[in-house]
């Protein structure tokens, strides 16, 4: 028996896609403001280089995701090939989900200034968490 992904479904049809794409935006301007990070800088020099060698090397991961889903969104038959970018789009979704919290817990100006409209951030930590759990689902 084959099992279908659901998690298409709600990329496609639920319009899930939006807090993915968002979420993967989020995560490539953290990865490219990563020296600004307040946890990069108590970091050592050593680690600190091989934070941003290793983020140098995750964006254009991120740009060929984002298109992934764009190209999904306008061919139907593609959407399931986004089930071996699940691990990513929880990376990316995860990263932001963190970032908001630490934006609220912490109020410090880097994570403030990341996230950006913290109004429209509150509202996307549900979606976040809808979204973890859609896009693992099957039938």
């Amino acid at each position: 028996m084959t099992q279908t992904w659901l998690g298409a479904i709600y990329l496609k049809d639920e319009g899930g896609y939006e807090i993915i794409l968002k979420s993967l935006k989020h995560y490539k301007n953290r990865l490219r403001t990563i020296n600004n990070s307040p946890e990069l800088k108590n970091a050592a020099a050593m680690f600190a280089s091989v934070l941003n060698q290793q983020a140098a090397k995750t964006i254009p991961e991120i740009d060929r995701a984002i298109q992934k889903i764009h190209d999904s969104l306008t061919d139907k038959r593609l959407v399931n090939s986004l089930i071996e970018d699940i691990p990513f789009f929880e990376k990316a979704l995860s990263c932001y989900q963190s970032d908001i919290s630490k934006a609220e817990d912490t109020g410090h100006e880097y994570f403030v200034r990341i996230i950006g409209n913290m109004q429209e951030a509150r509202k996307d930590k549900e979606r976040i968490k809808k979204a973890l759990r859609k896009i693992k689902q099957y039938s």
